[in-house]
């Protein structure tokens, strides 16, 4: 191998981490966010129902905000608009905690959903870009440093709690630190910049139909991830009559097999693709769904609440590398995904709510095995040639590339 591959070839690896510990600082704020929101209800003085409203506006801000990822990293570079998006999310986190009402709360959670999922957008594409020039899989990792982040900074923010520590000042200084640390890691990413006749993309439009195809298996994916961990807890006390340790330890081991698997799921995409990986996901959580409806005993509803994790972990990782392959523009077409994405987690905790209320939980539980087989139907979807199209410009890209 020649010295300027082997140069290459340590960029993408050094890219690779930097990549890895954005997603890992993203994931931090989310996870320091989540543990202070008693106190934040608490000091906004909402009810449960008002603080129910609030916390749609996280979904409605990503929403709106996502498909501007694409324009800002044209016009300013990848490298450039990550860490001015990262800056922007990590500090928004401090916004909640001070909202003395309803109305700031919702104002501040949509920055808080704006900022994170432009952010969101815009480290899957340089995620999804070393990926093609590493040519292997990497997003399922990637989103698993997500998840381990999410772990640390809900570590910290139980820690604060257990002190009794108010949230301003947590979250100050939480954001001040993860800003610091995101900053650094974005010096590492890939600096990608758009050549001078490249038209720039809208800043709205409407995701291509692609996304819209592939965003469909994202959405079964994030419903049945949405309703375990919002549910699962409360399924095993109302439906098995479980203690309320038991029922919590249904949410942990959806959570632990889901981190697990992400961070093993690379190496099991490249052995076996990400179609095949994706319809033996589906097997997985539709047993564990059935295992959850039918179960006669909380031992059966936890492992099926398990296999759901582990069935569900990988698809949306693969999904946003899908939507990067399928169009010219990879920035809009992960935005078109994650905001599909996005909706789905915002309406699955409410929908299974709402059929509950109807029917049953057991039935709400079957709407989600139904999902969940779902992917054993449209993981085809995922199939693209765009992994084989980039040998051609991967590591030898990276040496050349004008736009480095």
């Amino acid at each position: 191998m020649s010295s300027e591959l082997v140069v290459g070839l340590r960029q993408l690896k050094r890219a690779r981490f930097a990549v890895a510990a954005v997603f890992c600082v993203h994931g931090a704020v989310t996870g320091s966010f989540a543990t202070r929101i008693p106190w934040i209800q608490d000091h906004a003085a909402v009810g449960a129902g008002q603080l129910g409203l609030a916390l749609a506006f996280p979904a409605i801000g990503a929403s709106v905000a996502m498909p501007l990822a694409g324009a800002i990293s044209h016009r300013f570079g990848a490298r450039t608009a990550l860490r001015g998006l990262l800056a922007l999310w990590t500090m928004s986190l401090i916004l909640p905690s001070f909202a003395p009402n309803l109305f700031a709360l919702c104002a501040a959670l949509f920055v808080y959903g704006a900022t994170s999922g432009m952010s969101d957008v815009a480290m899957n594409a340089l995620g999804v870009e070393i990926e093609n020039r590493l040519d292997r899989s990497i997003m399922s990792g990637l989103h698993g440093m997500w998840s381990a982040g999410a772990l640390i900074g809900s570590a910290g923010g139980t820690l604060a709690a257990h002190l009794g520590s108010d949230a301003r000042l947590h979250h100050t200084l939480a954001a001040l630190t993860l800003t610091a640390l995101g900053l650094i890691a974005c010096q590492g990413v890939l600096d990608l910049r758009s050549s001078a006749d490249e038209e720039p993309p809208p800043r709205f439009a409407l995701p291509p139909r692609s996304a819209l195809v592939i965003g469909a298996i994202g959405f079964c994916a994030v419903f049945a991830e949405g309703a375990s961990l919002d549910w699962s807890a409360v399924y095993l006390r109302d439906v098995l009559d479980t203690s309320p340790g038991l029922a919590a330890a249904s949410t942990t081991a959806f959570a632990l097999t889901m981190a697990v698997a992400r961070l093993a799921g690379d190496r099991i995409v490249d052995r076996f693709g990400s179609v095949r990986t994706v319809r033996v996901g589906g097997v997985l959580a539709t047993i564990g769904g059935l295992m959850v409806v039918l179960a006669p005993h909380p031992a059966l509803a936890l492992c099926g609440f398990a296999l759901i994790g582990l069935g569900v972990a990988v698809v949306v990782p693969l999904a946003f590398a899908a939507a990067a392959r399928s169009g010219p523009n990879p920035s809009q077409a992960i935005a078109g995904v994650a905001t599909i994405t996005y909706t789905s987690g915002l309406i699955a905790p409410s929908a299974i709510g709402a059929v509950a209320d109807a029917t049953s939980l057991v039935v709400s539980f079957g709407l989600v095995t139904a999902l969940a087989f779902g992917l054993v139907l449209g993981a085809g979807v995922l199939r693209s040639a765009g992994r084989e199209s980039a040998k051609a410009g991967s590591v030898e890209q990276t040496v050349q590339d004008p736009r480095l």
